[in-house]
């Protein structure tokens, strides 16, 4: 089975080796279908790339890495301006 991947915009490099990006999701209310926005907040890890907030990264599935970290970073995509 493939890893999941997911892009998102970086919020939080305070810790270390670990960011915390925020994912946008955008689904259909069941009853209703209006299309209600949500985002839910990951954390992954990041080892040795340079990521700042506002960067948009890809983020792919990993073994756990501590608690809350399941996720790690593969690459910037957009560096943020």
């Amino acid at each position: 089975m493939p890893k999941k991947e997911l892009i998102g915009q970086v919020v939080s490099t305070k810790s270390d080796k670990t960011v915390v990006v925020e994912i946008p999701d955008h689904k259909p209310h069941p009853k209703y279908k209006k299309i209600i926005c949500t985002t839910k907040k990951y954390k992954a890890h990041n080892e040795e790339i340079d990521c700042a907030e506002g960067d948009e990264v890809k983020l792919i599935e990993n073994k756990p890495i501590s608690k809350t970290k399941l996720w790690k970073v593969v690459e910037i995509t957009k560096k943020a301006t």
